[in-house]
């Protein structure tokens, strides 16, 4: 005996479902509820309507289900109600009568609950009994909470509890509280429902219905075991277990390759019942579905053509088994399915298809310890179809030096007339008919060497989609007439690039050899003799060489797709004369009608192998010229090829002075060069004493001194000489020493001459303003006497009028 948890309630409302015998709607049907039992129920409907005036409730059946409980011990009694769906809108009642009531006579529920949890606003849509309420009865719609007090009961006491739905149809759980304990039901001694599992392979034509016969008693011991009033019934659903109904007869013939079964183990005393699933399960030998057996037609019967080959069925035997040992299983192949079925007549391994091009055949697979557990499927033999080839002749030339009748061959050639010129076709060469069945020891097709002359080889033509050929004859023949050698015309290498590669127009060359050949057949050409034999690389027009100024190609000329002869073709690129570089040279304007000389440039030979014609007329190597311009020669080598080259001639010459600007008698005295010309120049300064400023970009010079300057200004451009100008830098030394050292003895000014402010006046006086001299601007200067007696260490002051009318005063220092 246990105390019973849980049982789990499957309410389905079926609107179409005919249920042979009573549903448990009524009281009379009432399921016995015994220790952990689980029920599951297809029912529907009230049957006998049994609650008017036996409730407070106010509630009648709508979708009901009976329960009967029998409690063995005292104690309380109490149970959770939860619905699968947790909807609030889902409602379920429920009704206790008893105890020890009969059906006939239930009298008033002791218990009901009849509230709606959407209405009264609940958290869940759960009912029941427990021990923390006080009221009997509730409800209906928005009264109550859904729970109304448990029962206090006694050992031996009997009671129906009756589960409502007015609203939902889900499953529900009924979760048992309090202290009572029900009777335990029978349990399955085997100890687990698998161990109840039946197998049995599908002996009985047609294999393939997934049915079989089983002895289901087989297991009504084991579940017994050493129970004592028990009785095992079998039943094909759930409901009809938990009803008692429908039982099934044993041996049993099962509905689908794999089926429940639904055992009820049943207390004959009390009543209570357990349900134990179990699976029948229909075997037969495990295989995979064969691919399609599909294979060219052949040669083997004579007839590539007639839709039949002999299969090796015997091949197909790992695909069937998959992987599985070969050892625990027969397989054998038969025409008919009915033969298949009872294994009878089996086709030989080696079997040559009797329906031309498709047969369906049957392969039966039986397990090799039980021979009548066998599978049964079908097997696809395909024969594809061949293509159509056609005999032909391939002529070659012989032009190898030996005239053997031997020389190699391109049997690609060959494919368009083997195969009908029919696409999707490809072709492989064998040198006899029987390697050419097998494909063993293919020829190289792009180069073969016949043996003799003529020969026959054996062709493949192959349809590349499915890879079936059919077989046809090559002639080989060798030709030995001639094609003569051709030299191109002579070309000149191309300007600007002179790398020896030529561009040909290979057009040209065709019209030229059929004419030195007298035929008009077609020729072709290629970069070396093999692709001429084997045709293959050919060249397109126009062609470009690969190797420099010499290179010979192959012609081959064709007739009627077999070769006449083949010849070679020398290409000639003649180089260009190489000269210098464009160059440019100067001419100095002011030696004209001097004349300077221009060369052609001739580089790495000798100017005697050229001729020379220049844009001026002149055919010398060598001319001379007195003009700027741009002057070209052009330069012909013995095979006439010519290139020219460009020489300017820069004009260049000395300068001329426009102005000389002088900023002087200051601090900083300059002087700037003004000149113009067609040449580069740099300028310098140079004194009594020589050079005063060395040669200088800059057109003007700082810093000056006071005094006579020459200022001279060169060509470097191209040297065409020196101009010079005379230029005055008026100065005013600041101090002076007549001390008769013979240097700085006297003062005057600086930068006057007979041509510079010639007439300029000079005045001295002291620092009281005494005129103490007036001094000739081209004299010697004063010597720091007053009427012969010496003056002293003072400064002193001058005045300045030069010729141009400019006038100066400040002063200057004497020291002794």
């Amino acid at each position: 005996m246990k105390l019973i948890k849980s049982i789990l309630f499957i309410f389905f409302l079926v609107s179409h479902l005919h249920i042979v015998a009573q549903q448990p709607t009524d009281c009379i049907d009432a399921v016995i509820v015994c220790g952990n039992s689980a029920i599951n129920l297809n029912v529907n409907g009230i049957g006998i309507q049994e609650l008017y005036g036996s409730n407070t409730c106010q509630s009648l059946e709508n979708n009901s289900i009976w329960l009967q409980v029998t409690l063995i011990t005292d104690g309380t009694l109490g149970f959770t109600l939860k619905p699968e769906s947790r909807s609030i809108q889902e409602d379920y009642d429920f009704f206790v009568f008893g105890p020890n009531v009969p059906c006939n006579n239930i009298g008033q529920a002791i218990r009901c609950s009849t509230t709606n949890p959407e209405a009264s606003g609940q958290a869940n849509n759960f009912t029941g009994m427990n021990e923390t309420e006080t009221d009997t009865a509730e409800g209906p719609s928005e009264f109550g909470n859904s729970f109304v007090q448990w029962l206090d009961v006694s050992a031996g006491d009997t009671y129906f509890i009756v589960i409502d739905r007015p609203i939902g149809n889900s499953p529900f759980t009924l979760q048992w509280s309090g202290t009572a304990e029900f009777s335990s039901p029978p349990i399955n001694e085997t100890g687990s429902p698998e161990a109840l599992n039946l197998e049995a392979c599908d002996t009985v034509a047609p294999f393939d219905d997934g049915k079989s016969q089983f002895n289901l008693e087989l297991n009504t011991s084991s579940i017994i075991g050493s129970q004592i009033d028990v009785a095992v019934t079998y039943h094909s659903n759930e409901s009809d277990a938990n009803l008692n109904i429908n039982l099934l007869n044993s041996p049993y013939t099962s509905t689908s390759i794999s089926q429940t079964i639904y055992s009820r183990l049943t207390n004959t005393i009390t009543g209570c019942f357990e349900v134990i699933p179990f699976e029948l399960s229909v075997t037969s030998p495990d295989f995979a579905q064969p691919s399609d057996f599909i294979v060219c037609d052949n040669y083997e019967d004579g007839d590539a053509t007639n839709g039949q080959v002999i299969f090796d069925l015997l091949s197909k035997n790992s695909e069937v088994l998959n992987g599985q040992n070969p050892a625990d299983f027969n397989i054998s192949y038969h025409k008919l399915q009915t033969e298949a079925e009872t294994d009878a007549n089996p086709l030989a391994y080696l079997y040559p298809n009797s329906t031309p091009n498709m047969q369906q055949i049957y392969v039966r697979i039986e397990d090799a310890n039980n021979t009548n557990c066998a599978s049964i499927t079908t097997l696809n033999l395909e024969v594809l179809v061949v293509p159509n080839s056609y005999n032909t002749t391939l002529l070659q030339c012989d032009v190898d030096g030996l005239n053997d009748g031997r020389t190699y061959f391109n049997l690609n050639e060959a494919n368009s007339e083997l195969t009908g010129d029919v696409g999707n076709l490809s072709t492989a060469f064998y040198l006899s008919f029987s390697d050419a069945e097998i494909s063993n020891s293919p020829l190289n097709a792009g180069n073969y060497n016949n043996t003799f002359n003529p020969q026959i080889v054996f062709a493949q033509v192959i349809d590349n989609a499915t890879g079936c050929f059919s077989i046809a004859q090559l002639s080989l023949q060798v030709s030995i007439t001639q094609l003569l050698d051709y030299q191109s015309p002579l070309v000149c290498d191309e300007m600007d690039s002179e790398d020896g590669i030529n561009t040909f127009n290979l057009n040209d060359f065709v019209v030229a050899m059929q004419t030195e050949n007298n035929i008009t057949f077609p020729i072709t050409f290629y970069e070396n003799y093999q692709d001429a034999l084997l045709e293959q690389n050919e060249l397109s027009s126009p062609y470009n060489n690969t190797i420099p100024y010499n290179q010979t190609l192959y012609a081959r000329a064709e007739n009627d797709n077999a070769c006449y002869g083949i010849s070679k073709v020398y290409l000639t690129i003649n180089q260009l004369p190489e000269l210098e570089e464009d160059e440019t040279v100067l001419y100095c304007l002011n030696t004209y009608p001097q004349t300077i000389p221009l060369e052609a440039g001739i580089l790495n030979d000798s100017t005697v192998n050229y001729t020379y014609l220049w844009s001026n007329g002149e055919t010398s190597e060598t001319i001379q010229i007195n003009e700027t311009g741009v002057y070209t020669v052009t330069a012909t080598n013995s095979f006439g090829c010519s290139k020219s080259r460009n020489i300017t001639v820069d004009p260049s010459d000395i300068a001329t002075f426009n102005d000389i600007i002088v900023a002087d008698a200051s601090e900083n005295n300059t002087i700037t060069v003004l000149v113009s010309g067609e040449g580069t120049y740099e300028y310098a300064l140079y004194n009594q004493d020589g050079l005063y400023a060395s040669y200088q970009t800059s057109n003007t010079f700082y810093n000056i001194y006071g005094g006579i300057y020459s200022v001279a200004v060169r060509d470097i451009k191209n040297n065409c000489g020196i101009v010079t100008q005379n230029v005055s830098v008026i100065g005013f030394p600041k101090i002076f020493t007549p001390n008769g050292d013979g240097y700085n003895d006297t003062w005057n000014i600086e930068g006057v001459s007979n041509v510079f402010q010639a007439n300029t006046m000079i005045r001295i006086f002291d620092r009281y303003g005494k005129l103490v001299k007036q001094i000739n601007p081209l004299g010697e200067g004063w010597d720091g006497t007053f009427n012969g007696a010496i003056l002293p260490a003072d400064d002193y002051w001058f005045s300045v009028i030069l010729q141009d009318g400019r006038e100066y005063q400040s002063h200057f220092s004497l020291k002794r």
